[in-house]
């Protein structure tokens, strides 16, 4: 038992650490409650965590079934989970059948059955499994009478009580139970199609300031889990705005930005696919791990390992970075997904490595994810989640796949765009019979941006920014067309992407241009050479090596 601060009612848990939040710190004491909800929804599963947990020999709980399921049946499939403990059974915890009392149809021998085991047992906990089924059409007495009496007798006796029951919505505005109920819980199903996802709701808790709305709920080895709607108001959880810019890892893509991403900020990087989003999302977590920032990468398509390895293939180790608890990767299960699931998933690899980055690769893939039921409120979700992060000082990177054509400027693909400080948008376009990529910043907060579209090329080292487009016209329809004078005119798109590359690098090597562009020596030489001569590309010495910058202009 637990006891609030500045309160006179104690409180009992519930034996589920977040529900305990939503009932707004626990169970109050020697209150009447109602366990509701249809058969499967998990009511007895909540009956049996909440006996287990408080029940004690100089503090008792009485079981009492009635026409459902049989004690040693319900007993058999309930040791299955991590919570129950066989040395408290007629112990600390009392089992009796009333059953037989119950199919004579007399509520008042059903009322003294009860009282009988309640002086038997003096308990602190009683459960009535099913309550309903004590109740027949054919009984005799006034129901109303009845669970009045059962509430007054509970209660003198200094019990805290549960009615276990498979009541409807109907029934919370005639049966009497509810008017008595000090407490109401209901656990429900929700069902589309092949989808079933179960949600918990509190809707009374005299005593107490339960959270309002619907919970998620997961039934394991544990028992009930229970997933919060909101940890707190995404406003308390707003600290003292920084205005420290932090790297992406890309420079190019920094100096668009205006320097860089605020901390404590949240960017998405949307465009279609293959455009290079995951690859931005690397460079973002491998730099701040240079920074000294520990990250956490939240999958929602591609497995660990893939994506591991797609990190080597740009020359960033994760693996090393995990052993060394520099970040950690949260693979979050493609099925039946709830938001609130997700963000305790995040939130507590965020508490495990002290991360100051995220990175959510996707939230296509996790809107996709997401269980029929919680789709429409996948906006309000969403504006949960990045507050809850963002409030606590942690960078966030987004990426997001749009699939629109080309003739249309869509920066995501919902209407989310108002919950995000940054928004870079990838796109592809066509030119010279060869598709290339784009970059250009939608919008940042605080601080001024480039409103350049720039050409970027995803090399050996990553995504390399390259020069401005300012020599094609129409390049947001996909298919710009050349000024006539321009110097890109007859290049090789071999040429091209080289000219890029060492756009992007500003200044380079020789040796740095093969790793990234992965050329021979030979095709690399002839390639140099041809862009020198032409002049759109040139060549000089610095501390006595051989470098490349691009030409003015370009």
């Amino acid at each position: 038992m637990t006891e609030k601060s500045g309160a006179n009612i104690r409180k009992l848990t519930s034996g589920i650490d977040r529900l305990d939040l939503v009932l707004g710190g626990g169970i109050p004491e020697f209150s009447f409650n109602v366990i509701m909800g249809e058969p499967g929804s998990g009511k007895t599963t909540l009956a049996h965590q909440i006996v287990f947990a408080n029940a004690t020999p100089e503090q008792p709980a009485l079981y009492l079934t009635g026409l459902g399921e049989p004690t040693i049946k319900m007993l058999r499939y309930q040791q299955q989970f991590s919570f129950f403990d066989a040395a408290k059974v007629n112990e600390s915890i009392f089992f009796a059948n009333l059953a037989e009392v119950a199919l004579e149809g007399d509520l008042d021998k059903t009322l003294e059955a009860i009282q009988q085991n309640i002086e038997r047992v003096q308990p602190g906990i009683v459960v009535v499994d099913s309550f309903r089924s004590l109740i027949l059409p054919k009984s005799v007495g006034s129901v109303q009478d009845f669970v009045q009496k059962l509430a007054v007798r509970l209660t003198g006796s200094q019990a805290t009580t549960f009615l276990v029951g498979e009541y409807t919505a109907e029934d919370k505005t005639q049966n009497p139970v509810f008017t008595i109920a000090d407490g109401i819980i209901e656990v429900s199903q929700n069902v589309a199609r092949n989808s079933m996802v179960r949600k918990l709701r509190i809707h009374k808790m005299r005593g107490a300031n339960p959270q309002p709305g619907l919970h998620t709920v997961r039934i394991g080895e544990d028992g009930l889990e229970v997933f919060p709607r909101m940890l707190k108001p995404v406003e308390d959880a707003q600290h003292v705005v920084s205005r420290k810019l932090i790297s992406t890892g890309i420079e190019g893509l920094d100096g668009l930005l205006g320097g860089g991403t605020f901390e404590g900020s949240s960017l998405i990087v949307a465009g279609p696919a293959g455009a290079g989003k995951t690859t931005i999302a690397i460079h973002f977590i491998a730099e701040g791990v240079r920074s000294g920032q520990t990250g956490v990468i939240a999958l929602f398509e591609e497995t660990i390992p893939k994506y591991v390895a797609q990190a080597k293939g740009f020359g960033v180790d994760l693996e090393q970075m995990i052993a060394a608890g520099q970040v950690e990767m949260v693979y979050i299960r493609p099925l039946d997904l709830s938001v609130d699931e997700t963000l305790y998933a995040i939130q507590s690899a965020v508490e495990r490595v002290g991360a100051c980055r995220v990175v959510i690769d996707s939230l296509t893939a996790m809107e996709n994810a997401l269980a029929p039921t919680f789709k429409e409120d996948y906006t309000e979700s969403l504006y949960r989640l990045i507050g809850a992060l963002t409030g606590e000082g942690i960078a966030i990177m987004m990426t997001v796949e749009i699939t629109t054509s080309y003739d249309e400027l869509q920066f995501t693909p919902h209407a989310i765009s108002f919950l995000t400080h940054d928004i870079v948008l990838l796109r592809y376009f066509e030119v010279d019979g060869q598709l290339r990529t784009f970059m250009t910043i939608i919008k940042t907060r605080g601080r001024k941006h480039s409103h350049e579209l720039r050409a970027y090329e995803i090399t050996n080292e990553g995504v390399v920014v390259g020069r401005l487009l300012d020599d094609l016209h129409g390049v947001i329809t996909a298919v710009p067309h050349r000024e006539p004078k321009s110097r890109y005119r007859g290049l090789t798109e071999q040429e091209t992407h080289l000219l890029n590359v060492i756009a992007g690098f500003g200044e380079t090597t020789e040796k740095r241009l093969k790793d990234a562009t992965g050329l021979s020596a030979t095709a690399l030489t002839a390639a140099l050479n041809r862009l020198t001569v032409l002049g759109v590309a040139k060549k000089g010495l610095k501390r006595g090596r051989r470098v490349y910058r691009a030409a003015p202009g370009e």
